[in-house]
């Protein structure tokens, strides 16, 4: 299983302490290795297999689906949308894909709270980045949240770069909050319900008739 690099300090750091407090305490020592494997789980980067369709929005992150909601979004989409949010237990996969294939547009990165990413509040007080990316058919505004536990928000792109669709572009460390936000059209039809379980990369989430 292919680990992102942001795992290694956590992994490496958990481990090296595991083995300096061997001699004090075994207790201790296991328990920083147990901390260095669970590293090494939540930082795991699986291959996605992505339905490449340029009529397709693909789900940006794993966990469940929390919100579906019309909304104005005024810093990328500029006018009526909808939302769809995704929230990600630290038992998810934490990589984020691009839903759509085209350009980078925008990029912003807003400090804020860390309240429980779950909330509604978190949309729009907590610390997010924010990703904007274009093509011929539509534009998409990926927000990643920081939550409660979440302290780092990475973010890999920056405006004029080509993205595929399903392509890595960031993660967001320990749990969080991932949304999809696109222009609201009448041939915009959404594919996920409240609670569906998704999958970054492979679940459909909207499609452009």
């Amino acid at each position: 299983m292919k680990i992102a690099k942001e795992g290694y300090p956590f992994i490496v750091g958990f481990a090296l302490l595991g083995i300096l407090l061997r001699r004090v305490s075994k207790l201790f020592s296991w328990l920083f290795y147990i901390m260095a494997g669970f590293s090494a789980f939540f930082f795991r980067d699986p291959e996605r297999f992505t339905p490449e369709d340029e009529n397709s929005l693909i789900s940006p992150a794993d966990g469940i689906v929390i919100a579906i909601d019309d909304c104005d979004e005024p810093e990328y989409i500029n006018g009526p949308a909808k939302k769809i949010a995704i929230f990600m237990s630290v038992m998810n996969v934490h990589i984020n894909r691009a839903p759509i294939q085209g350009t980078v547009g925008f990029v912003k990165y807003r400090q804020g709270k860390f309240e429980a990413a779950f909330k509604e509040n978190a949309s729009f007080e907590n610390e997010m980045n924010m990703t904007g990316i274009e093509n011929a058919k539509t534009k998409v505004l990926v927000k990643q949240i920081a939550g409660v536990l979440a302290r780092r928000i990475v973010c890999d792109v920056t405006p004029g770069d080509m993205i595929g669709q399903g392509d890595r572009f960031g993660l967001i460390k320990f749990g969080s909050r991932v949304e999809l936000i696109v222009p609201a059209t009448d041939n915009l039809e959404i594919m996920v319900s409240l609670m569906d379980k998704v999958t970054g990369g492979e679940t459909l989430l909207a499609r452009l008739k």
